[in-house]
């Protein structure tokens, strides 16, 4: 799974957009999917090209040419209720990481649009607290909330 519970950070609140794409970063490189310099590509593209959407969405990702520093496609995700300026007038509250080494991460782009036209669920889930929202709402493998089995009567 390229987005999983243990890389979606709820209620951050980071100084500035730097350390909003250093804190999305690290949850990659703590779950093993990239190395740690991966953080400062991401930074660097975001100096060539703004990688805000929209709709309070962001989504920072590496330079093409340091794809040798991903270990596996991952997908991680800041959220920021107070939100961090990005660029200009643009306020992001969910920052989303991305490192791919292929088209895996496509299926969450796409989700992402989706969110990205509906302004009511974008600001639902810049203030959840509940991660599983989050990845539902992005991650179309991700289960059901109401997947689990149903306890067996006694």
């Amino acid at each position: 799974m390229i987005l999983s519970a243990d890389r979606i950070r709820l209620a951050a609140a980071p100084a500035d957009k730097e350390a909003a794409i250093r804190a999305a970063a690290q949850l990659l490189v703590e779950s093993g999917a990239i190395d740690a310099a991966y953080a400062d590509s991401m930074l660097r593209r975001e100096q060539e090209a703004d990688t805000f959407l929209g709709n309070g969405i962001a989504i920072p990702h590496g330079q093409r040419g340091d794809r040798g520093l991903i270990r596996q496609t991952g997908i991680a995700v800041l959220q920021v209720p107070q939100g961090v300026r990005w660029n200009g007038e643009d306020t992001a509250h969910l920052v989303v990481a991305i490192a791919a080494q292929g088209d895996e991460h496509i299926a969450v782009l796409r989700r992402l649009t989706d969110v990205l036209g509906e302004s009511d669920l974008a600001d639902r889930l810049a203030r959840t607290g509940d991660k599983a929202e989050i990845l539902r709402a992005l991650d179309p493998d991700a289960p059901a909330a109401d997947a689990a089995p149903a306890p067996q009567a006694a």
